[in-house]
């Protein structure tokens, strides 16, 4: 019996200490997680902000340059170096169209290796075209125009919401965002199957940009759609926008692949993507669309539409002028038919500009004019777009009724129904959900609305639906429920802002309306990595993307840092570094946790020295040292605002811009940004990059010149991250410098 006592004390002993062990072990492990969640959270943030920060910038570059071809004389200069980007109502007979797209003229050589179509296109030939892009050959010229020409007139006979519905046999399988990347289709396809008659497929928008392979992507859907052509169904994206494309890579990419005939293949795209339809219905209950919907959002509306007038959703259509002499369509439509028009201004749904002055006021002003003018003039800055944001995250009321008034000239399509149409459409493509209720400007993206979980009831109700499908915003899980399970968001491009970030998804509906969801991976390598491998490498990206941001506003950080530094001895302490830094960005960011990634430099009392910590960052290229610092900061923070503007005066896509145009695009991002910039600064950076003297300037090489990096970081030296494996991360996490 004294045995087993001592026995049973014994145990008891140890159990204890077991006991503490793990409840030691379980709060470690909790920490961990919460870290680990935590570091996810703000990477995933930072990436959003940057991503929605570019589409807003894109939008209000367009309004700006809109507003210029409303108010420059016809005859300018400068009306004449963008014109051609607002040229989308041309008058033109359809079969004056397709001569221009003609293709019988494109001879395909002998030594041609790759994929051979013969129309009208079979299953084989839908399927050797898939095969042929994941063995990377490129389709000849003549018969991608050949298969355009297809698609845009199997697409002209199609209503703006299509009507499908499911059978006892049949499962319609819907896929979100892909934009460009192939390798998710494949994989789709790949699990999935092809397309068929038992197996129909819905993919809704956002086919092209940011991915290296939009072209492929969109003549495989178009082949598959023309081969079954009530089995495969494409709704419009946002991104299925020729002004969309100048900034997200689209256009360079057709350009590049198609250097003889790519601007007939952009053309010929503008006229199909104005005529994708706009949504579709799945067994009367089941809504699916690219963005989302607005508490104006009427399904009667959109159904009766001319989609096709909407080359861009950006603006609203102009009156079509009619000439007496025929258009010349193969100078590329060299008549402007826009006239002096003013743009429609929807604070509800779109951030425009406000009004500068009066039309009148600038009757035959010169670029340099203008500038003049609107440095005067206040408008809204930065500053207040994001605290506006803020407030109407923390508010969730609904609309204020008094938002401006929608203004409209002579020369526009005033109608109400016209105003209202495009109101519809760009709700439709552009908004994103949110948790509160109501429905208020998107200012965030800056098209659009966001509408909360009331706005879905109603909608709902009035239409007799149960469900709303929608795209246009990536999720870490390639998918999300919200509004109490009546909305779904589909992301199907994995790995979107680098490899792990986040996973693909689509869904396949059956007869019983029931989304069953199936997530992937479109990459062996997140197979290898551990979690914080993973985390670990998304962060290291996102921080690298913030570093370059944090450095293009280092004049604004500075005035912050010295508001802290009364003695200006260039040291903050580490609160005060944390809430300039805040002040600046408005990221809400966990600045504090994020000092050891961002600031290497350290001091022996804790402090910040922000002049050590911006000297770390360098450029790549050529010596920047006799070149404006201003000029240099304003090119680093709007690179791809400035990158767009070259993409629009590059009107033979070339690739190349001659010094008097390089002249004329940092003139016109001066007037956009309301700054002084000099001739004599744009002439050295002219002479800096045209090393050869020959007159033209590379617009890639330019822009190569100025993309930053960190001295320090090794994700910038030796090979790309992308090419990394899981040994080689090991040993990254394991270094202590990172």
């Amino acid at each position: 019996m004294g045995c087993g006592v001592t026995k049973s004390s014994q145990f008891h002993k140890h159990s204890g200490k077991a006991i503490r062990a793990a409840v030691l072990i379980q709060r470690w492990y909790r920490q961990y997680v919460a870290r680990m969640e935590l570091r996810r959270r703000y990477t995933w943030h930072i990436f959003q902000s940057i991503e929605y920060s570019g589409e807003q910038a894109q939008i209000k570059l367009y309004n700006f340059l809109g507003y210029l071809m409303d108010n420059f004389t016809p005859a300018s200069n400068e009306r004449n170096l963008i014109s051609h980007i607002f040229r989308e109502n041309e008058v033109c007979r359809d079969a004056e169209w397709e001569r221009y797209f003609c293709y019988k003229n494109i001879e395909v050589p002998e030594i041609y290796s790759g994929p051979h179509l013969i129309f009208p296109l079979t299953v084989e030939q839908a399927v050797g075209l898939v095969e042929a892009f994941r063995n990377k050959k490129q389709l000849h010229s003549r018969y991608v125009l050949q298969l355009l020409l297809e698609t845009w007139r199997r697409l002209r006979v199609l209503p703006n919401i299509n009507r499908i519905s499911t059978c006892h046999s049949k499962e319609i399988t819907i896929c979100g965002d892909l934009h460009g990347q192939l390798e998710d289709l494949l994989l789709i396809f790949y699990k999935n199957g092809m397309p068929s008659l038992e197996k129909p497929y819905l993919f809704n928008g956002d086919f092209v940009d940011r991915g290296k392979d939009s072209i492929e992507i969109l003549l495989i859907l178009f082949s598959f759609m023309i081969v079954y052509p009530s089995d495969v169904y494409l709704n419009r994206g946002n991104h299925e926008d020729h002004i969309v494309n100048l900034r997200y890579g689209f256009t360079k990419e057709v350009l590049t692949k198609y250097k003889l005939h790519g601007k007939r293949i952009l053309k010929l795209l503008q006229k199909i993507f104005s005529w994708l339809p706009l949504a579709t219905v799945i067994d009367q209950k089941v809504l699916v669309l690219h963005g989302g919907i607005s508490d104006t959002t009427d399904l009667g509306v959109l159904s009766r539409v001319d989609r096709h007038n909407y080359v861009s959703a950006l603006r609203p259509p102009k009156k079509k002028h009619i000439s007496s002499t025929r258009t010349s369509i193969d100078s590329d439509m060299d008549e402007d038919v826009w006239g002096a028009n003013k743009l429609f201004q929807r604070r509800a749904s779109f951030t425009f500009p406000r009004p500068l002055v009066t039309r009148g006021g600038f009757h035959n002003r010169s670029l340099q004019d203008f500038s003049d003018r609107i440095r005067v003039v206040v408008v809204e800055d930065e500053l207040e777009v994001r605290r506006r944001r803020q407030s109407a995250f923390i508010s969730g009321n609904s609309r204020p009724e008094n938002e401006g008034t929608p203004i409209a000239s002579t020369d526009s399509v005033n109608s109400d129904n016209t105003r209202e149409e495009w109101k519809q459409i760009l709700d439709l493509l552009w908004s994103d959900p949110m948790t509160l209720d109501g429905c208020m400007p998107n200012e965030v993206r800056g098209g659009g609305c966001y509408w909360g979980p009331d706005v879905t009831e109603d909608f709902l109700n009035r239409h007799n639906l149960q469900l709303i499908i929608r795209s246009h915003e990536c999720k870490q899980e390639g998918y999300e429920f919200c509004h109490n399970r009546k909305v779904l968001t589909l992301f199907s491009a994995s790995n979107y802002y680098d490899v792990g970030s986040n996973r693909g998804a689509y869904v396949k509906l059956g007869p019983d309306l029931v989304p069953y969801m199936i997530q992937y991976q479109a990459t062996s390598m997140t197979r290898e990595l551990t979690v914080r491998q993973s985390v670990g490498r998304t962060e290291r990206s996102a921080l690298k993307v913030l570093r370059e941001q944090l450095f293009a506003h280092r004049s604004d950080l500075i005035c912050a840092f010295k508001k802290f530094d009364s003695t200006n001895a260039g040291l903050v302490s580490l609160n005060d570094w944390a809430a300039a830094v805040e002040s600046v960005m408005h990221l809400g960011l966990p600045w504090r946790m994020m000092r050891g990634q961002l600031v290497t430099c350290k001091t022996s009392d804790g402090t910040v020295d922000y002049h050590d910590w911006f000297n770390e960052l360098a450029i790549k290229g050529p010596n920047t040292d006799h070149i404006d610092q201003s000029l240099l900061e304003t090119l680093y923070r709007h690179r791809s605002t400035l990158e767009t503007i070259f993409r629009i005066v590059d009107t033979d896509n070339s690739g190349f811009i001659s010094h008097e145009d390089f002249r004329q695009t940092w003139k016109l991002l001066s007037v956009y940004l309301k700054m002084e910039i000099t001739d004599e600064a744009i002439s050295d950076l002219a002479v800096t990059i045209d090393s050869n003297q020959d007159g033209s300037i590379d617009i890639d090489e330019f822009m190569e010149a100025f993309r930053l990096t960190d001295k320090k970081s090794r994700l910038e030296r030796g090979r790309s991250m992308f090419m990394g494996t899981a040994p080689d991360l090991t040993k990254l996490e394991e270094d202590p410098s990172i």
